[in-house]
């Protein structure tokens, strides 16, 4: 038994089916399979705390906005994240008192709205990048970016929304959240990277953007004063050299040494980059360890027995 805190960030994609079912059956048993093993580690002793990315979950909203825009108005993405973070809090609050409940277990879970704070300045809104939502094709696409949306072509796949993904720079709600943690509860906060909102004249301001959730992990991380920050996806180890000859995991590496092959260009921006990038800035910032692997390995990583485990 210990009390070291850890932060668990778990993909918008692992509170799906097995097969991408996004369907309220599929996801409710895919967050059952993955507080199984968080309740394995409350039993254990650990301070858990929670966060989760929400990607499918908006995405589903959005399609939902375009199929009904007729008929009520459509909610714009800040709002959307907020939704998402109420109903994947609710799911994961549930089915975590659930599991520890089968260990006679009983821990207060709270899942809080969190806001968090990006710049109004930042480059990013003036150049967005993060895909959204379903794949259009080119004519259709071309009349949602007459309405001040951009649209980006993928190829074969076709076109796709496009939205500034900020820097995070403050979680706005982190009193309530390190009080909570403080006070025993175990917190679900910051999902799908925070509630964007940027600050002006008048306060705080909701704002159409993604924060990217594994930056908001570390910066979560950071804030409850964490040990170890854990990122969960869907392989067991980072690689190099993927889809060449040379190809390997990672296993244990320095923060330095990790960093290295980041600027030689080994993960791509829109999927390991960010966790990368997360896990090196964490132990950069006086974190004890980082580790990124599977959604299905999380509670040996947490005890660093796999994964790519960073350190500094």
């Amino acid at each position: 038994m210990h009390d070291d805190r850890v932060v668990i960030a778990l993909g918008g994609n692992a509170m799906l089916g097995e097969h991408g079912e996004a369907d309220a059956p599929a996801q409710q048993r895919a967050v059952e399979r993955a507080m199984e093993q968080v309740a394995e580690l409350v039993a254990d002793g650990w301070l858990v705390v929670l966060t989760h990315g929400n990607g499918p979950q908006v995405g589903n909203l959005l399609v939902k906005n375009e199929l009904a825009r007729d008929v009520v108005p459509a909610m714009p993405l800040d709002w959307c994240v907020a939704q998402t973070q109420a109903t994947v809090g609710f799911m994961v609050a549930n089915a975590l008192e659930q599991s520890l409940a089968r260990r006679r277990l009983s821990w207060p879970v709270v899942a809080v709205v969190s806001r968090v704070e990006v710049a109004a300045g930042d480059p990013a809104f003036q150049r967005p990048t993060k895909p959204i939502g379903r794949y259009l094709p080119e004519a259709e696409a071309h009349l949602r970016s007459a309405e001040a949306q951009s649209w980006r072509d993928f190829g074969v796949k076709g076109w796709r929304r496009v939205v500034p993904s900020p820097e995070p720079i403050a979680i706005v709600d982190r009193d309530s959240v390190v009080q909570l943690v403080d006070a025993g509860f175990i917190v679900v906060a910051a999902g799908g990277g925070g509630i964007p909102v940027v600050r002006d004249e008048d306060g705080l301001r909701g704002v159409e953007a993604v924060i990217d959730k594994d930056l908001t992990a570390m910066l979560l991380a950071r804030t409850v004063g964490a040990s170890q920050l854990q990122i969960a996806t869907d392989v067991e180890h980072v690689l190099i050299h993927y889809g060449t000859p040379a190809q390997r995991p990672l296993g244990r590496v320095s923060s330095a040494d990790l960093r290295g092959l980041a600027d030689q260009g080994h993960f791509q921006a829109g999927s390991m980059g960010p966790k990368v990038e997360a896990a090196i800035r964490f132990v950069e910032q006086g974190g004890r360890a980082a580790v990124i692997t599977s959604l299905d390995r999380l509670a040996q990583g947490v005890r660093l027995e796999t994964g790519t485990i960073v350190t500094a």
